[in-house]
């Protein structure tokens, strides 16, 4: 269930980020698992450089997917398909 995920996720995210703030991202993330950039990076509590780069390793690491590529002025809109996939009861991302 959600809680399993949430102390697999822990380890996980700590393989590829060394991010002191990787933990205070996943308590962000799971409540909100459709997020804009611009949401993460004014609302996670995170300082904006490493709330930058950690939402990058986030990407890369196959954690968050991009729902709506940014473009100009709009910003690009993730999804945290683990959390959606529970919520749903299948796999629907």
């Amino acid at each position: 269930g959600i809680f399993d995920l949430y102390d697999k996720m822990k380890l996980e995210v700590a393989e590829f980020t060394r991010s002191r703030f990787k933990i205070h991202a996943l308590d962000w993330m799971f409540p909100y698992p459709i997020f804009s950039s611009s949401h993460f990076l004014e609302r996670a509590g995170i300082p904006k450089k490493s709330a930058r780069r950690l939402l990058r390793a986030l990407f890369e690491g196959e954690i968050v997917t991009v729902l709506i590529r940014g473009s100009g002025r709009r910003p690009t809109v993730f999804a945290y398909p683990a959390v959606l996939n529970i919520a749903e009861g299948r796999e629907a991302f």
